[in-house]
């Protein structure tokens, strides 16, 4: 593929997330400079920081920015002060919940990976995990999260429903997706109970015949949080609605040993949004200890979707690269900890010189505060 131009809304957001997204753009940038393809930026306030500067979390301006790009890169949204007070009426993730429907992003796709090198950082049991690879599909616009609530006098609802064609559209994705990687699609709903997951099941077993080298098999929820622990190796792509996956896809990443490593897409017909599947987390905000791993892994699922697979792969082997030398943040070597700029300048370096650096390791051997 040849020279691209892509506009890309950056929503830094709050907590680490201004810090994550700094290293992520760095790595962009060095893409940029070793395949000539040119990123242009607009960065927009979303989350806390957008209440604090416009009362609403999810700004016009941000909005009609995120209409206008090609893709969205999104740091983290949330802040105590907002978790802290039930009686909020306006919080960070009702920007995030009306982005997502605003631009259709129905299928939030979340990779699961076991790294050998980092196989001791999770509290799964090694030989549980190791060689572990799944893709999670969450539906993303529908069920209880979107659904009717309210309440009453001496209770409270939240309705939870599903159309059909927002169950096949995504099936759809998640089948294809099986076909590139080990033809098995695990489908997991509450069927015995719920009658939207009936429903699920129903789509599925429809679809199922349009891709006849995916096997398909079916979990209720509470069975896929077990075997999620018990034998992670069994699963390739699971696809699930939106509750059940938010609770899954956060279960699943403990097999990879840090909540900063994972990526995110959320994607729709037009738009598309990357972001690491952590929080804001405002304890480590300015003490340079945030993984920017996760958001690093976003952009180069970003790539994937702009069919830049080459660069995507690039950004992927500077991230094994990095783990395989150990440099990582505090959570995951908390003997010779680097900074968040510095596993980011590190993978960064990498992607420009299309491989190792012999001087940037040199610099890391010495110890030095920043890497130059």
């Amino acid at each position: 593929m040849g020279v691209l131009t892509k506009r890309i809304a950056v929503l830094p957001g709050d907590g680490i997330g201004p810090e994550v997204c700094a290293e992520a753009l760095k790595v962009l940038e060095a893409v940029s400079e070793r395949f000539g393809h040119q990123f242009e930026l607009d960065v927009q306030l979303m989350g806390a920081c957008a209440i604090d500067a416009t009362g609403d979390p999810l700004p016009e301006s941000t909005l009609q920015a995120c209409f206008e790009a090609d893709a969205i890169l999104l740091g983290a949204i949330g802040d105590p002060k907002y978790d802290n007070n039930p009686a909020a009426k306006v919080r960070p993730e009702q920007g995030l919940l009306r982005l997502r429907k605003s631009l259709g992003l129905f299928a939030n796709i979340r990779p699961v990976t076991a790294y050998d090198v980092l196989i001791e950082h999770s509290p799964l049991k090694a030989d549980r995990i190791q060689g572990a690879d799944m893709l999670i599909y969450r539906e993303l616009t529908g069920g209880i999260y979107f659904g009717e609530k309210g309440r009453t006098a001496d209770g409270a609802y939240d309705h939870c429903t599903y159309s059909r064609e927002e169950i096949v559209r995504i099936a759809h994705l998640a089948f294809q997706s099986a076909t590139t990687r080990r033809n098995k699609l695990t489908l997991v709903d509450k069927a015995n109970v719920l009658e939207t997951s009936r429903l699920w099941r129903e789509v599925v077993q429809q679809i199922a015949p349009e891709y006849p080298s995916v096997a398909v098999d079916y979990l209720f929820v509470d069975n896929a949080a077990m075997q999620m622990i018990l034998n992670p190796k069994q699963f390739d792509v699971i696809l699930t609605e939106n509750m059940f996956g938010d609770i899954i896809s956060d279960e699943a990443s403990v097999i990879a040993g840090s909540l900063g490593l994972l990526p995110s897409a959320s994607v729709g017909e037009t738009a598309a949004l990357f972001e690491p599947i952590h929080g804001s987390f405002p304890q480590g905000k300015g003490l340079g200890i945030a993984n920017p791993i996760a958001t690093i892994l976003s952009v180069a699922m970003m790539l994937e979707h702009f069919g830049l697979q080459e660069e995507a792969n690039l950004v992927k082997d500077g991230v094994d690269y990095a783990l395989r030398r150990n440099v990582l943040t505090p959570e995951l070597n908390k003997e010779h900890p680097y900074t968040t700029e510095q596993v980011g300048c590190f993978i960064a370096d990498y992607v420009q010189e299309g491989g190792e650096c012999f001087r940037h390791l040199k610099n890391l051997e010495l110890g030095l505060s920043t890497i130059i």
